[in-house]
C-alpha cells in the first residue's frame, strides 16, 4: 500500500538518492531526510561481536550484513569463499552499485577494527573487508577508533555490557544490538552507565526502520488520519519462550516505535508454536503483538495500523520485492547510527529501548501466571 498515488516508492527512493548524490544527505532518526555535514576525516569504525550463551559467531549476520555499509571496499572472491550461502544476496542487493540509494558508500565511514573474543573467528571477516584489522583486545581498540558497533544476531544480551563498556568509557558513540542487556537489570546497566559518560548510545530492532515505517509515521504525525486506536506487529518465525526473549524484541520494538513509551501492562497467551501479547497504557489504545503469524510468501513481519479513519498494513518488501526492501531497512539503521556517530544527537529515547526489554520480560512472567495482566512496574525494579 503506497502513500502517494502518483510516485513508486521505488521512484521516490530514487528521487531522494539522487539529491542525496549531490548533497551529501543522511537519512536520521524514523523518517527524516537531512542535510549531514561529513566528517572532515573518516569516521573509523570498530566493530565488536557478541557471543551465543560464549560461543563465537562466525557469521555474525547483524555484523557482517547490518554495518557492511559503512565500509566502501569488499571483496567478493573471498566472500564466496568464507560465506558462500550470503554471495548472492550481497552481490545482487547490499553490495549492488545499482542500489546505492544516492549516498552509498558513505564519503566518511570506514571499519577499521573487528573484535572477537576469539581473534581467529575474526580473520575471514578483514579479508571480506579490505583494511579491517583484528582488534586483540577492546581497550587497546577503543583507543583507535571514533565510534563502537557492537552486533548480536542470535544472542541473550548478557555480555553485551562487557563489551560495550570500553568504548561508552570514552564516551563513544555506540549502538548496541538488541536485546540490549539480557534482562531489564542489564538493560539498565548499559543505559545510565552510556549517560554517565555521556557517550551517545543507540538500540534499535531492523523494523525500526522499514520503509512502511517511514511512511506510518509520517502519517501518525500528520494528524490526518485520527489517532491510532489499535496495532498489530507481527512475526513469521514460529514461537518458542526463549526465542520470545530475543526475536520477540522485534514486534515488541515496531509497537513502542508507534506509540512511545509509558506502557502500563502487558498480558501474553501461547498455543502451540504462536503466542500472543496485549500492550496497554494508561492513556492510549492497546496494541497486539503476534508471534507466529502463518504468510502465503516469505515477509518475515507484517504491521497492521487502524488509525480512526485510515487503516495502512505494511511489510519489510518494497513494490513487491523483499530483497529491496530489506536492502533499505539494513541501510536506514545503517545511517541512522552514522548520524548519530556525526552529531552526538540518539535517534531513540533510553525510556523506550528500557521499556521494549521490560515488555518483554512481563510477557514471559504473564505467561507463567495464566495470561495475568503484568503491570510494567513489576519487572522494572
Amino acid at each position: 500500500m503506497s502513500d502517494s498515488p502518483s510516485l513508486t516508492r521505488r521512484d521516490a527512493l530514487r528521487s531522494a538518492g539522487a539529491a542525496g548524490a549531490v548533497g551529501a544527505l543522511a537519512l536520521t532518526g524514523v523518517g527524516t531526510l537531512t542535510a549531514a555535514e561529513p566528517a572532515k576525516k573518516p569516521l573509523r569504525i570498530g566493530v565488536i561481536s557478541a557471543a551465543i550463551r560464549g560461543k563465537p559467531q562466525p557469521r555474525n549476520g547483524h555484523t557482517w550484513s547490518f554495518c557492511q555499509y559503512l565500509h566502501p571496499e569488499f571483496d567478493f572472491v573471498a566472500m564466496k569463499k568464507h560465506w558462500p550461502q550470503a554471495y548472492d544476496s550481497f552481490q545482487k542487493h547490499y553490495r549492488n552499485p545499482a542500489n546505492h540509494f544516492g549516498v552509498l558508500p558513505f564519503p566518511d565511514t570506514r571499519i577499521t577494527h573487528y573484535y572477537d573474543a576469539d581473534p581467529k573467528v575474526a580473520v575471514p571477516y578483514t579479508e571480506v573487508f579490505p583494511g579491517v584489522q583484528v582488534a586483540r583486545a577492546l581497550d587497546e581498540m577503543v583507543k583507535e577508533v571514533d565510534a563502537i558497533w557492537m552486533g548480536d544476531a542470535s544472542g541473550f544480551g548478557e555480555d553485551h555490557f562487557d563489551l560495550v563498556a570500553p568504548g561508552l568509557a570514552k564516551g563513544l558513540p555506540t549502538f548496541c544490538d538488541k536485546p540490549i542487556g539480557g534482562d531489564v537489570a542489564g538493560t539498565r546497566k548499559i543505559l545510565e552507565f552510556a549517560r554517565k559518560h555521556k557517550a551517545p548510545l543507540m538500540s534499535s530492532s531492523l523494523f525500526r526502520h522499514q520503509f512502511g515505517m517511514e511512511a506510518a509515521l509520517r502519517m501518525r504525525d500528520s494528524g490526518e488520519f485520527g489517532p491510532i486506536e489499535f496495532i498489530t506487529a507481527t512475526l513469521h518465525s514460529r514461537y518458542r519462550l526463549d526465542s520470545w526473549m530475543i526475536y520477540g524484541q522485534h514486534p515488541v520494538w515496531s509497537v513502542l516505535t508507534l506509540m512511545g513509551a509509558g506502557v502500563d501492562a502487558v498480558s501474553m497467551y501461547a498455543h502451540q508454536d504462536t503466542c500472543h501479547a496485549l500492550i496497554t497504557w494508561p492513556d492510549r489504545f492497546p496494541a497486539h503483538v503476534w508471534y507466529g503469524e502463518p504468510f502465503e510468501k516469505f515477509e518475515y513481519n507484517r504491521v497492521q495500523i487502524h488509525f480512526k479513519k485510515k487503516v495502512y498494513s505494511f511489510t519489510p518488501s518494497i513494490q513487491g520485492s523483499f530483497d529491496y526492501g530489506h536492502n533499505y531497512e539494513m541501510f536506514r539503521m545503517a545511517a541512522t547510527f552514522r548520524e548519530m556517530a556525526l552529531t552526538g544527537k540518539e535517534p531513540v529515547p533510553h525510556q523506550e529501548i528500557l521499556e521494549v526489554t521490560a515488555v518483554v520480560q512481563a510477557a514471559a512472567k504473564s505467561l507463567t501466571e495464566k495470561s495475568r495482566l503484568v503491570k510494567l512496574a513489576e519487572v522494572m525494579g
